[in-house]
C-alpha cells in the first residue's frame, strides 16, 4: 500500500520558475521568424512532412478541432522563440486551412471549431416556463408591496428624529 502523507522529495520549490535569469527563456529573446511568411515557411513543410500527416490525421479523428490544433501549435512556437505571440495569431487561419486542405485530399474527417450550432443558444422549453413563472410571482409581489411602502412611510413620517445630526422642526419645539 502507498502512503499518500508522504512527501514528495523531487517536487519544484514554490517560486522555483521565478528563478531563472531574465532572459534565459526563448520566449524572452527576439523571435527567430519575424514576418508572417518566414513564420509560415517554417510550419507549412513541418506540417505536410508525411511523418507529421499521420499524427495530425489520427488527432483529427478524435474530433479535436482545427482551431485548438492551430493555437496549440502557434503557442509552442512563441514559448520556443520561434515567432512573436502577435505573428501566431496571424499565421492561425493558414495553419487551420492548411489542415483542412490535407484532410480533405486525404478523405479525414474534421471539425473546424469556428462554427457554432444554429439554436444552441436557445434556452429550454422548461427554463422559459420557470422564468416565467418567476417573473409572474415578482409582479404580483411588487403589485402588493406599494401598500406596505405607504404605511412604512407614514410610520417613518410619524417618528420624531433625535439625535446629533437630525433637523430640528421649524415649528418652535
Amino acid at each position: 500500500m502507498v502512503d499518500t502523507l508522504e512527501p514528495m522529495i523531487d517536487a519544484p520549490i514554490a517560486g522555483q520558475s521565478l528563478t531563472a535569469e531574465l532572459g534565459n527563456r526563448p520566449w524572452q529573446q527576439p523571435p527567430q521568424y519575424t514576418t508572417v511568411e518566414e513564420a509560415l515557411q517554417y510550419y507549412i513543410p513541418r506540417l505536410t512532412n508525411p511523418e507529421m500527416i499521420e499524427d495530425l490525421f489520427n488527432v483529427m479523428e478524435t474530433g479535436i478541432p482545427l482551431t485548438t490544433l492551430a493555437n496549440a501549435i502557434q503557442s509552442s512556437g512563441v514559448m520556443e522563440g520561434k515567432h512573436s505571440l502577435d505573428i501566431g495569431i496571424l499565421i492561425m487561419p493558414v495553419l487551420m486551412e492548411t489542415m483542412a486542405y490535407l484532410a480533405e485530399e486525404a478523405d479525414v474527417e474534421y471539425e473546424v471549431g469556428t462554427n457554432k450550432k444554429i439554436g444552441s443558444d436557445k434556452p429550454s422549453n422548461a427554463a422559459v416556463a420557470s422564468a416565467l413563472a418567476l417573473a409572474e410571482k415578482e409582479i404580483t409581489k411588487r403589485n402588493k408591496e406599494p401598500e406596505e411602502e405607504e404605511k412604512q412611510m407614514e410610520m417613518e413620517l410619524e417618528e420624531p428624529s433625535v439625535g446629533l445630526m437630525s433637523r430640528r422642526s421649524t415649528d418652535g419645539v
